[in-house]
């Protein structure tokens, strides 16, 4: 008995010694804060600092980088690897055994110890700081010739904005995926290069500038925006200029993938972009025990859906696949698709009807999930020979639909992510009816633009009278009126597009209290009459 029982014993403590396990490991502080928001060149690109101040998003905290000798002590520490890091989280990614990562919670800086296996939580303190989506089958005022790409782009009516000259010019897209092969010699991409508008590429599991990665998947959805064979192919935002990022490690899956992915999204934000691509998505791991359950995807649990929120509050549209596990499997959207500040793309076939495989919603906390849908059954892409091919999933609803936000985005560049992404599922299809299978429904562009045309006169007639103050607001937000108004309604919308705050106010009445409101992005407006102002609002 007794030596059966120090086999238990021995073979318990050899697999808390050797077991290799993944883990984030939050840190308490950063270094240098106060300098590097007051000079923030250092830290930002120009592009990068500009947008924010377009889009009056706050440079705060979440932007200093990690402290490089927390990151070098935990490297150091035994039997440990540090192989992602996240500024806006204020973590790194470790693997090593759960002794040795559970020993980082001796380092005085370090607050938490999250393993990517759930069930090993309870072993930590308490801190003080908190598909893949492709099925390859592959079947063998501008006036485009689209060629082959003809019907997912006037599904979309995003010839219309092409027609009326906002085809991406001035905007930057990154698109994060697996790999992007003969990039640099397919015809398909020869304007992006000669034009020098493919500023940049990073593999960030190899850590090294060739995006060849491991596999074509990237090139393919790249094609759906980016590609020009006029007669043949056009995408939608032919005139973009784009980052290249290499996130997904062909020869494991793992949460890794996901830290990877912020890491690669703080990178972006870092340089300015505006739109990300990501035809990626997780819910099962080489490791069962690392798996996503349907409680965790509720927008705010997974590494990925933190980080998406995160890249959301900086001012950033990213689109997703919602999957494709519709028709089998798990069914529901995966993670990043779940995170409220994600734009999440569901496919539809040719005609406008849902196609079989395509992953459904709602999330596990109610939200509508995919946001919208484009074609993604028998959509046409440019192979990595410069032919056009088809091929199926959200992987390619998804980039035609991110290329499409980018000319959309571009009529009026400083109009805030949140109200952007909200006049895209207003003139959905199904907007008054939304459902699981198709969420809002395929957008009308055309309707879009309207839309903001509209906004964009109100707010000439208008924003240079009404003001909200302070913006970012705690507690009570004033709303000053301009001679010859007296009474307005004053509505505060979240992310979502629903509302969660209304009252009607006057000039001698003019403060409304939000201190319930939780903290995040709003956007604000003051009506009255037939005109209406809108403000993007920051509660803290």
């Amino acid at each position: 008995m007794k030596r059966i029982l120090f086999l238990l014993i021995a073979l318990i403590t050899t697999q808390l010694v050797f077991s290799q396990e993944d883990a984030l490991v939050f840190f308490a502080d950063k270094e240098g804060v106060a300098d590097a928001l007051a000079n923030p060149i250092t830290i930002l690109t120009q592009e990068a600092i500009d947008r924010k101040q377009m889009h009056g998003t706050p440079i705060d905290e979440r932007d200093v980088p990690v402290n490089e000798s927390y990151k070098t002590q935990v490297n150091n520490s035994t039997g440990i690897t540090v192989l992602a890091k996240s500024k806006w989280m204020n973590a790194v990614y470790v693997r090593g055994s759960i002794s040795n990562i559970n020993n980082l919670l001796n380092l005085d800086f370090v607050t938490e110890v999250e393993f990517a296996d759930k069930d090993l939580n309870f072993r930590k303190p308490a801190g003080t700081t908190p598909d893949k989506f492709e099925i390859e089958n592959q079947q063998s005022r501008i006036e485009y010739n689209y060629g082959n790409a003809a019907n997912q782009t006037e599904m979309l009516s995003v010839d219309f904005l092409h027609e009326n000259n906002f085809t991406g010019e001035g905007m930057v897209v990154a698109f994060m995926d697996g790999g992007f092969p003969n990039v640099m010699n397919n015809p398909a991409f020869e304007n992006l290069r000669n034009e020098g508008r493919l500023l940049g590429t990073y593999d960030f599991v190899e850590r090294q500038e060739n995006v060849d990665g491991t596999s074509s998947h990237g090139s393919h959805t790249l094609s759906d925006a980016a590609a020009f064979l006029n007669g043949e192919f056009v995408g939608t935002a032919p005139n973009a200029s784009y980052y290249l990022f290499v996130t997904e490690d062909g020869d494991n899956e793992s949460p890794l993938e996901e830290a990877l992915w912020v890491e690669a999204l703080e990178r972006a934000d870092s340089l300015g972009v505006d739109v990300v691509n990501t035809s990626l998505g997780y819910q099962d791991f080489d490791d069962p025990d690392y798996n996503h359950s349907y409680e965790d995807l509720d927008g705010q649990t997974t590494i990925g859906a933190r980080g998406a929120n995160h890249a959301f509050d900086k001012g950033m549209i990213l689109v997703t696949s919602a999957g494709n596990d519709g028709y089998y499997g798990f069914t529901y959207v995966g993670t990043p698709g779940d995170a409220p500040g994600m734009l999440t793309i569901g496919a539809v076939d040719a005609y406008g009807n849902l196609a079989y495989f395509s992953s459904i919603g709602p999330t596990v906390d109610g939200r509508v999930k995919p946001d919208v849908m484009a074609q993604g059954e028998s959509a046409a892409i440019v192979d990595l020979y410069g032919s056009v091919t088809y091929s199926n999933g959200t992987s390619f609803s998804s980039p035609i639909m991110a290329g499409s936000v980018a000319s959309f985005w571009q009529v009026r560049p400083e109009t805030p992510n949140i109200e952007i992404m909200q006049m895209i599922r207003e003139s959905g299809s199904l907007y008054d009816n939304p459902t699981d299978e198709m969420g809002y429904g395929i957008p009308n562009f055309e309707d879009a633009y309207n839309a903001l045309i509209q906004l964009s006169v109100e707010d000439e007639m208008l924003q240079k009278n009404f003001a909200l103050y302070p913006n970012p607001v705690t507690t009570d937000v004033n709303i000053s009126f301009p001679k010859g108004y007296a009474e307005a309604t004053f509505t505060m919308y979240n992310i979502l597009g629903e509302q969660v705050k209304r009252a009607r106010i006057s000039a001698n009445n003019n403060q409304v209290d939000v201190s319930q409101l939780t903290a995040g992005v709003y956007i604000a407006t003051v009506e009255t009459g037939n005109k209406k102002t809108s403000f993007k609002l920051i509660k803290q």
